[in-house]
């Protein structure tokens, strides 16, 4: 029964990867071949960003409290407006507004769902369902490296509306996934709501986490203002602080890849397979996160992924030729494969039950909030300074945040009043 649902939530983390390959990979590849600079590529991003950074702890707040508002149906509900979005831009060549409002929802949508994905995980694994969680999204990485391999060849054949019709088929898979992506009626959770709501999938996914000691949940209080949020898990505040600024880096990298990559003499087919290299290698190490968060603690594994994220773009500083940029990429089994699952155990490990979908949104919050920086700066930097100096940036403020980090990680991780 577990590979069952591990295979079905592998099958959504697929979707939603080869979907983010095309949307935010690609964001670079497709906004300047629509008539847009380096500057305001930047803008959109940074405004995408914002509204996502905003958006998810409110949305967070929402699905934490009993409602309709489900896991589930904010995936369902955010896969529909990007595929709704998608269609919108297909009829929509080099419109700079249109453009601009219907990129920016959908690059703020697919940030948004990406924590509730990983909730989604951990609410189903309380419930019983067993999902090997590092291996479904390892799996997802890989798909997006498949698609990043032969993305970048495609588009140069066939232009950039191809990256909307592969989004428009991995949400319309995301969606029948999503919808049939249902708790099981077992009898032992039946017996937990009321005998008049017998068949209520809300009240099912609502009260699914309700496997064992009640009473202790039930004791539990819920931190929905941010300011509680941080004062009952202070550590966990300048673990944000870090976060931000290893994403600073990690989005100056990947929102302008194109730009960096033609400077070393390549095209749109390098691209892909930088993409393809760094997402590759994030399979083995998400796969076996399990064991080996039972050698090295969560806390210490954040710690190696900033030390990576600095070494990622410091080596890019220096780079000649694309081997120094596929060296590069190459961290990304330390950096990125390590923080993404890690930060998630980190969060389900240390935090309240009714405080984790926040804690998982507040990460990834972080993580967008890191990209605005990145996006006004960057873009600002590469029309005006150039890739230098760019990277330059990114790598001191990077640097900073590794400190961040290890001052955060041995401090006391909750203080729970």
């Amino acid at each position: 029964m577990g590979r069952f649902w591990t295979f079905r939530y592998t099958l959504l983390n697929a979707a939603y990867f080869i979907a983010f390959c095309t949307i935010h990979a690609m964001a670079a590849v497709y906004l300047l071949a629509n008539g847009f600079n380096n500057t305001e590529v930047g803008i959109l991003l940074a405004v995408a960003n914002i509204l996502s950074a905003v958006a998810q702890p409110v949305f967070a707040g929402i699905i934490d409290k009993p409602g309709a508002l489900t896991n589930r149906r904010f995936i369902i509900i955010s896969v529909l407006i990007i595929l709704a979005g998608s269609v919108i831009l297909m009829v929509s060549d080099e419109n700079k507004p249109v453009i601009f409002i219907f990129y920016t929802i959908i690059y703020m949508v697919q940030f948004a769902y990406q924590p509730v994905m990983t909730a989604l995980c951990f609410e189903y694994e309380k419930a019983g369902c067993n999902i090997y969680y590092g291996l479904a999204r390892g799996l997802g990485s890989a798909s997006f490296a498949i698609t990043a391999f032969f993305v970048g060849g495609i588009v140069e054949n066939m232009g950039v509306k191809i990256l909307l019709i592969i989004n428009i088929v991995a949400m319309v898979i995301s969606a029948v996934i999503a919808y049939t992506f249902k708790l099981p009626a077992t009898a032992d959770r039946k017996n937990r709501i009321s005998g008049d709501h017998p068949d209520d999938d809300r009240l099912l996914e609502k009260t699914a986490y309700v496997t064992s000691e009640p009473e202790s949940i039930s004791q539990e209080k819920a931190h929905n203002n941010f300011f509680d949020f941080i004062k009952t898990y202070p550590a966990y505040a300048w673990f944000l602080v870090a976060t931000i600024c290893f994403f600073f880096a990690h989005n100056m990298i990947n929102d302008f890849m194109i730009q960096i990559i033609r400077a070393l003499g390549g095209g749109e087919t390098e691209l892909g397979y930088a993409n393809f290299l760094q997402a590759i290698l994030e399979l083995p190490v998400m796969a076996l996160i399990g064991i080996i968060l039972k050698k090295i603690t969560s806390n210490t594994l954040l710690i190696v992924s900033g030390v990576a994220f600095f070494i990622k773009i410091l080596i890019l500083i220096f780079a000649a030729n694309m081997v120094m940029m596929y060296i590069s990429q190459s961290f990304q089994m330390f950096a990125y494969a390590v923080f993404i699952p890690a930060a998630a155990y980190y969060v389900s490990e240390n935090m309240a039950e009714l405080d984790q979908v926040k804690g998982q949104a507040f990460i990834t919050s972080a993580i967008t909030i890191g990209g605005v920086f990145s996006n006004l700066i960057s873009g600002w930097i590469l029309d005006n300074l150039g890739i230098t100096v760019m990277l330059t940036v990114g790598t001191v403020i990077c640097g900073i945040g590794v400190v961040i980090a290890g001052f955060s990680m041995r401090k006391k991780v909750t203080i729970h009043g």
